[in-house]
């Protein structure tokens, strides 16, 4: 009964979103990749709102009931069955009687399972597809029969590209740029590594009284170069995200300086490699929203750059639906981690794996702890900070690692401004 509930509503949320594309024509931006999204989605919207009404996908509303809730400007109803006919009888509104609308729609899309992807471009039509990463080991790879499958499932948003539409691309993603050939549409490029039409380049860690406080860097187009400094986080995310809302930005005929200006103004979102203080004179770099192995290979990366840090903790829990590749992927985290850090927290049974593998690339094993449960992990985590910790906090979403977060913060109050997954539905789990 639940399940037939929720097809008629996301039945009813797409028809009704059908109509209100139809009757606004909205500009209408997509953005897809196993990693990057969230912060991809929010740049874009910090480069162009303020030159043209603009509307983003809240949180990561990014599933088949997610974007036709962000075209419809409802809220997420839960599990409230009140609440989703609420939206149903406001969205029939906004379908046939709205006068007002956005020019522009920004809208995040995720696949979890194969067809995903495909029943959304059966009704969705983009003018602008940014791919962010589609990288070897990519989220959800479990319930698919390969890793390409999963990658192909993701390019193929490029369906839904109107004729004269824009395809914007990772220049340094290479299992994205080996898929161009199937893009009949205009395509743009942005990159750090490889020439692009944007090129990112000076990257580098701002520092306040030997805190990190953000990151600096250029961004080359064809007409200008300019500087970007985005606060409140760490790791080339960021960078990437802000050289993708330059190229969407260039395509709307925004100059790059008013883009770049407010580049700088673009807030973190929350579990997204954010600085956020800790108690006892300690960092916390919170990127517990989710887990991949490439996206914790990069946020080790920048943990291994932070200068000042007296001792780096890294606290991870299991990286979920990797299938098969979850045993190695474990494994490899841990020889990573030995390299950079000085203190292991794992949490959940896969991050064994990763405890043994630490220990074997030479990370001293009273320097390793393990765990079951986040909250034990946070309260020891509290103990055991000292004035100059860095901790990285990084975990799959059922973890529940913000938890963590929240334990070792300076200001536990601002929990809800600062951290993912604080809505009560969330709590309440």
């Amino acid at each position: 009964m639940k399940q037939l509930f929720k097809t008629i509503v996301v039945a009813v949320l797409t028809f009704q979103a059908k109509v209100t594309l139809r009757r606004h024509k909205p500009t209408v931006i997509a953005i897809t990749g196993s990693v990057g999204k969230t912060s991809t989605k929010d740049a874009i919207y910090s480069a162009i709102k303020d030159h043209q009404a603009t509307r983003k996908s809240e949180k990561s509303f990014n599933s088949e009931i997610g974007v036709p809730l962000t075209i419809l400007g409802l809220r997420n109803g839960w599990s409230n069955p009140f609440r989703w006919l609420q939206n149903c009888i406001s969205g029939f509104f906004v379908a046939f009687f709205s006068r007002q609308y956005p020019a522009v729609l920004v809208l995040e899309t995720g696949v979890d399972q194969p067809g995903d992807m495909e029943s959304l471009i059966d009704w969705l039509v983009v003018d602008i597809v940014v791919v962010t990463r589609l990288p070897d080991v990519p989220v959800h790879v479990e319930f698919f029969a390969d890793a390409d499958a999963q990658r192909a499932e993701e390019f193929s948003l490029i369906k839904a590209l109107k004729p004269d539409g824009v395809l914007i691309y990772n220049a340094d993603d290479m299992h994205t740029v080996n898929r161009i050939d199937e893009v009949l549409q205009q395509t743009k490029s942005y990159g750090r590594m490889l020439p692009a039409d944007v090129h990112a380049t000076k990257d580098a860690v701002v520092y306040k009284d030997d805190q990190p406080t953000g990151m600096r860097f250029t961004l080359q187009t064809v007409a200008d170069t300019v500087t970007v400094e985005v606060s409140g986080t760490v790791g080339l995310h960021s960078v990437y995200a802000s050289a993708a809302a330059m190229a969407v930005a260039v395509e709307l005929g925004i100059e790059e300086a008013a883009a770049a200006s407010a580049l700088t103004t673009q807030v973190p979102p929350p579990g997204r490699m954010r600085i956020i203080p800790g108690i006892k004179g300690s960092l916390v770099i919170d990127d517990s929203y989710n887990a991949s192995p490439v996206a914790l290979q990069a946020a080790l990366e920048s943990l291994a750059e932070l200068k000042y840090a007296k001792r780096r903790i890294v606290v991870l829990g299991d990286m979920m639906e990797l299938g098969k590749f979850s045993p190695e992927a474990h494994k490899e985290a841990g020889e990573r981690i030995a390299r950079v850090t000085d203190v292991l927290f794992t949490i959940g049974p896969r991050t064994r794996a990763t405890a043994a593998a630490a220990l074997a690339s030479g990370l001293d094993e009273a320097n390793i702890f393990q765990y079951e449960k986040t909250a034990r992990a946070g309260r020891e985590l509290q103990a055991m900070l000292k004035p100059g910790d860095v901790v990285l906090v990084k975990a799959s979403q059922s973890i529940r690692a913000e938890r963590i977060v929240e334990e070792v913060m300076a200001e536990p109050e601002r929990a809800g401004e600062l951290l993912c997954r604080q809505d009560s539905a969330w709590k309440r789990l």
